[in-house]
């Protein structure tokens, strides 16, 4: 499967930004899907995940609260909003897929997307 994800920008703090990843292929549905990000100078995080069936969700305590991810299998894509957001939510974002359960790791997600820069201002 292949992943497209776009929808980043420059947003000021408190504001709202949705990024989508767009994939290729047919069963899509059969994949659990997940945002992962990556600020400068640090190691990528996990920030939200979503099964196949878009029944179950998971997401970091960081982004908890604000950030919704959700999917359209008709339209092969998932959707990752993102609410309140706060200078340290500024990072590139990827989208990644998997043919395991939701999971947090990732090395059980075996597709990625090209990032999507977000950048919160103060």
């Amino acid at each position: 499967v292949q992943l497209q994800a776009s929808g980043g920008g420059l947003v000021q703090t408190g504001g709202s930004l949705r990024l989508s990843c767009s994939a290729s292929g047919r069963t899509f549905s059969s994949y659990t899907t997940g945002w992962f990000r990556q600020a400068p100078g640090k190691e990528r995080e996990f920030v939200a995940a979503i099964s196949g069936s878009g029944i179950y969700t998971y997401y970091s305590d960081s982004v908890k609260g604000r950030f919704t991810i959700s999917r359209d299998n008709a339209k092969n894509t998932v959707f990752l909003q993102m609410n309140s957001l706060k200078p340290e939510d500024t990072a590139v974002y990827y989208c990644a897929a998997s043919t395991w359960s939701i999971s947090s790791s990732e090395g059980s997600y075996n597709y990625w997307g090209q990032g999507t820069q977000v950048t919160v201002s103060s």
